[in-house]
């Protein structure tokens, strides 16, 4: 897993952040990570600066002034490693969410067999999530029915938030134009990468609820993907839409 770089988001993981770290450095001696804290009043970025001690410069950390959202985070850490020239770039969340093992399986979808984006998906083959309330399961699965329907993406799980970017693609998308902060920043980047026509693939994985710390969601944020996906369709449709 050469030139590799796992970006996670946190606020508020005093909870997880020193098991995810392991979990995901130990996997592979090649695997960078980087930190991206908001701030956290917890003391999340401080437990990351002691784990640093223990990797040799393959665990990293950027603190961010106040909590800015989950997009601006993820391009503040695209920035990073682009700048850093790493050829593959990682989203995953700090709640074991996302199971570390499944990392290598993304890589080789973009490494091996030449995929410009792969998705960790939870509804490429049924529904794989664990631990949610029916509800909420529900929620997210009618959220992606409804924005494939929107955008016409050929992709299950539109609001998944695991994935595995060639920097090449990344490269193609002017990150200063990414409007969405919350949770619709993922639907947004899908977006941009199917307009450009990158090579997207579907990997289906197991989506397991957090067992420590705090959902992050909000009405607010799904809102926000609810009327966003419309309004950035139109843009498109009307060649206004800046990639």
């Amino acid at each position: 897993m050469k030139k590799t770089l796992v970006i996670i988001p946190t606020y508020n993981e005093i909870e997880n952040i020193s098991s995810i770290c392991n979990a995901v450095l130990l996997l592979n001696d090649d695997i960078h990570l980087l930190v991206v804290d908001d701030n956290s009043p917890d003391g999340t970025a401080n437990e990351v600066k002691q784990i640093q001690k223990n990797f040799d410069n393959r665990l990293h950390l950027e603190i961010r002034k106040n909590k800015a959202g989950l997009g601006t985070a993820y391009i503040h850490g695209f920035k990073w490693a682009l700048k850093r020239e790493y050829d593959f770039i990682f989203e995953m969340d700090a709640d074991f969410s996302h199971n570390p093992a499944d990392l290598p399986i993304l890589y080789e979808a973009c490494a091996t067999h030449g995929a410009d984006l792969a998705i960790g998906s939870r509804y490429v083959k049924g529904v794989n999530v664990v631990n949610w309330p029916m509800s909420r399961i529900l929620l997210s699965y009618f959220a992606s029915k409804y924005v494939r329907f929107i955008t016409g993406m050929d992709i299950h799980d539109t609001t998944a938030g695991f994935k595995c970017y060639k920097s090449s693609l990344l490269r193609k998308i002017n990150l200063d134009k990414i409007k969405f902060v919350g949770y619709a920043f993922q639907i947004e980047l899908k977006f941009k990468a199917y307009l450009l026509k990158a090579k997207i693939v579907e990997i289906p994985v197991i989506f397991t609820d957090r067992s420590k710390g705090e959902s992050k969601m909000s009405k607010g944020i799904i809102s926000e993907a609810i009327i966003g996906v419309i309004a950035m369709k139109i843009k498109s449709v009307l060649g206004k839409l800046e990639i």
